[in-house]
């Protein structure tokens, strides 16, 4: 049983890392700005306010846990450029202050940077709309930074090229910098599975320092 700090709970993959953290019987305090918007009743939840933009607030909120999650996004693609990367700056500045004891740090990432089957990235095929882009590249730069860090154990895990509420079948495959395409061409994971997969890595760590994707 681990105690895992999250934040952005109520999101579509934030509300499924949740439910499969409880389901698991870790203790979550969900960090959120609107504590009335998590109306949810469990006896390992927890729900706080806090601002995941302020290191001074992450570090309240992470000391004493074990992981932290982050699950924010930013909507659009200009909010996911003021979110996505500020945010993991946030947080490793925060976690980084508490020093030795300091939890591990697992992220949401996105898919554009992987690798395709013809040697680019995901973010170069044609024809993708303005706001998508922005928001590849606004995880792209999370990532970057993270790869700058080496004094905070991280994690960052990418979803295949498309992700989405379904079914959790607690079955998928793990890659690292390829993105990974089923038989039928397509390349897809379940918000619930990637929930699974999220959880698998806090409860084995595999990938401590570096970013890995699933797909089925």
């Amino acid at each position: 049983m681990s105690k895992i700090a999250l934040f952005g709970a109520t999101g579509t993959i934030g509300s499924r890392v949740l439910d499969e953290a409880l389901r698991r019987g870790h203790v979550v305090t969900a960090v959120v700005r609107d504590p009335a918007k998590l109306t949810r009743n469990d006896p390992g939840l927890t729900v706080v306010t806090g601002d995941v933009l302020d290191p001074g607030s992450v570090a309240e909120v992470a000391k004493g846990q074990d992981v932290v999650v982050s699950a924010v996004g930013g909507g659009d693609g200009p909010g996911h450029i003021a979110t996505i990367r500020p945010s993991v700056e946030s947080l490793v500045t925060g976690i980084r202050s508490l020093g030795e004891p300091a939890p591990r740090l697992v992220l949401v990432g996105g898919a554009g940077s992987l690798r395709t089957p013809d040697g680019k990235q995901v973010w170069d095929a044609e024809g993708l709309p303005e706001f998508l882009l922005q928001i590849m590249h606004a995880h792209g730069d999370a990532l970057d930074f993270c790869r700058t860090v080496s004094d905070v154990k991280w994690t960052n895990l990418s979803p295949s090229a498309t992700i989405e509420p379904g079914e959790r079948t607690g079955v998928y495959r793990i890659a690292k910098e390829d993105l990974l395409i089923a038989d039928d061409g397509s390349s897809r994971i379940s918000a619930e599975d990637y929930a699974v997969a999220l959880l698998d890595e806090i409860e084995r760590p595999r990938h401590t320092g570096e970013r890995f994707t699933v797909g089925y």
